[in-house]
Formats: structure tokens, sequence, C-alpha cells
């Protein structure tokens, strides 16, 4: 299995968006998409590029979200054949999908700077489920479902060093958060509205479903 291991901030740049893969950083002026001449896509003659294609535009809607959230292509797939035996719309099943995996869980209630850092936690056994340990980034939570951290010092050293930059974040709806216990509840699942990422998902339908 291949996986990037460039500069991360050049994919901001081609996709126009922040894809918040460095956290914090991210939100600060060290951001190369703060900077004028960086927004641009990557490239020596990006400012020469024309309007793209149909299939241009369906792709990096596409890249978007793939980079988004971490995914490699398989998984990509495998997400979207599971959103098309949904039976509502397959854009938005797919994208509530993706939502409700465990690194973005941990990401968007601030146990984690990024989703990034997310599947760290996951991976190294710092995150529980209901009481047991999942090692999975790609586990898709449920209803009421509850996220702790490992009761270890060092799991919760580390949990804590990440909700002091998080304090600021505004709080999703269809989670609860106790920092005090380092744990959250899944409220509820959660909805398009709760898709931060601006995206035309019917693109993404249309390319996948050739």
């Amino acid at each position: 299995m291949s996986r990037y291991i460039g500069p991360v901030c050049r994919q901001c740049r081609r996709e126009g968006i922040k894809l918040m893969i460095k956290g914090p950083r991210c939100e600060t002026a060290k951001c190369p998409m703060e900077k004028q001449w960086r927004s641009n896509p990557p490239g020596m003659h990006a400012w020469r590029r024309g309007k793209g294609s149909g299939y241009a535009l369906r792709l990096r809607e596409k890249q978007k979200v793939k980079r988004y959230y971490g995914l490699f292509e398989r998984q990509f797939m495998i997400y979207f054949r599971h959103a098309e035996r949904a039976r509502e719309n397959t854009g938005t099943a797919f994208l509530k999908l993706l939502e409700r995996r465990l690194d973005n869980v941990i990401y968007k209630a601030g146990l984690a700077s990024s989703r990034k850092g997310g599947r760290v936690m996951v991976g190294h056994g710092h995150i529980y489920v209901n009481g047991r340990r999942v090692d999975r980034p790609g586990y898709l939570v449920n209803q009421g479902d509850q996220i702790s951290v490992k009761p270890s010092e060092r799991s919760k050293k580390l949990a804590k060093s990440y909700m002091e930059f998080s304090q600021d974040k505004a709080q999703q709806p269809w989670l609860q958060v106790d920092a005090s216990k380092l744990e959250v509840t899944v409220a509820a699942l959660p909805s398009r509205d709760d898709v931060q990422i601006p995206v035309e998902e019917q693109l993404i339908v249309e390319m996948c479903s050739r």
C-alpha cells in the first residue's frame, strides 16, 4: 500500500482549500494558504492553467475528499459502494459515513490536533470505545457510543495537550464532549450540515458510478 510522503501543504494548494492536515499550524499565518503567492496550485505554470474539463472537476472533488479524510483509493471505494446501498441520497450517505470514522470523531471532539493525529492515537491504542480498545481508525461509530481515552497517565497527558489547542473550536452538535473526563458521547449520527468541507458530492457520485 502506497502513501504520500511529500510536503502535505502542497495538497492544500492543489485543492485550493485548507485540508487541516497540520492541525493548529493551518490556522496560523505560517500556513502557505495565507500567502497570496503560494495559494495557487503547485507547479511552474499554475497561473497559466485554463478552465478544467468536466472530468477534471469531478476528479478534483474526489481527490479533495480523499485528502481531507486521509483515505486510500480502495478505502474510498469501499465507503462509496456501502453508500450506494443506502436508502437515502448516495452522496449524502457517503459523506455521513466518512464523518463517522473514529479518527475524524477524535479530531472533531478535540482529542487530537488533526485527523492524522487521530489515526496515530487510535492506532497506538490510546482510544477506547464502549470500554474496549479500538485500533482501527476507520471504525464507524454509532449513536450512543462512549469514546474515552486509555486510563494511563501517558494517554491522558497526550489528550489533554491536544485539547488545549481546540478550546476555541466550535463544538459539534452530534458529539457531547466531557473535557474533565476526556470522554465523548455520540449523541446522534452526523447530518449533511455537519460536514465542514465545501464539496459537491454529486460530482463524486457521477465519477464513481461509471
